[in-house]
């Protein structure tokens, strides 16, 4: 029996929880926005640190869901405690899609946060990210950095904040601005904002590009009617 048409399954979107207030409403904005686009109820869960916890979420839920990963490399929350979570509800029904990043629209989204931070071409480039200690995570952030470094024209080897090298303390410049990796402000935009260099991007935020490519994720799933049974 195939999913009817003219029933779109609920989105939920999922991030990694943060206790600074403005991760959350970076989330939710999202999603509200998220909502006007796909035409489904939009809803949110987190992986770890506050709730609703992905299951919490589910219960909350009914009917096929479509679950999209609000994270910016597909590390260990992404490939195995995202559909551990789900799993352990023992729901069917959800599929789970890519993370938001890599991807152009990314890459749109932090050009323009350079460009709002007053990079103009020419200028260095430094992009920095949360850091991991999974390489499949590492490849996805080294990934982003060639696409911007393209679109900025120079190449671009990425730096991290912790847990990676090398960090971005040690390679920072006073010429260079830096594009942090980072869905949302928190400690790690805060500490970015510390260091001496020309300037510091704000995180990619509720652009509308980050939108879009929530949209395109949503709309892919169905449209290539994963809940067919």
């Amino acid at each position: 029996m195939r999913r009817s048409a003219a029933v779109n399954p609920s989105l939920l979107l999922v991030a990694h929880g943060t206790r600074a207030p403005e991760g959350p409403r970076v989330i939710e904005a999202l999603a509200a926005a998220a909502a006007t686009r796909v035409g489904a109820p939009v809803h949110v869960g987190y992986v770890d640190v506050i709730g609703p916890t992905v299951a919490e979420a589910l219960a909350r839920i009914p009917g096929p869901v479509v679950a999209v990963p609000a994270f910016l490399a597909a590390g260990y929350h992404v490939r195995t405690d995202l559909p551990e979570q789900i799993l352990s509800t023992g729901r069917a029904d959800v599929v789970v899609t890519g993370p938001l990043g890599p991807a152009p629209e990314i890459t749109d989204a932090l050009l323009d946060r350079l460009r709002e931070a007053g990079w103009r071409p020419g200028r260095q480039v430094l992009l920095s990210a949360a850091g991991s200690s999974d390489e499949r995570a590492l490849g996805d952030v080294r990934a982003a950095a060639r696409d911007l470094g393209r679109r900025c024209g120079q190449w671009l080897n990425p730096s991290y904040i912790t847990t990676a090298s090398p960090r971005t303390a040690q390679v920072c410049r006073a010429d260079a601005f830096l594009s942090p990796y980072l869905l949302a402000p928190g400690l790690f935009h805060r500490t970015l904002a510390q260091l001496p260099v020309a300037g510091v991007a704000d995180p990619i935020g509720t652009h509308p590009a980050v939108v879009d490519l929530i949209a395109r994720r949503y709309l892919r799933a169905v449209r290539d009617d994963v809940f067919a049974a």
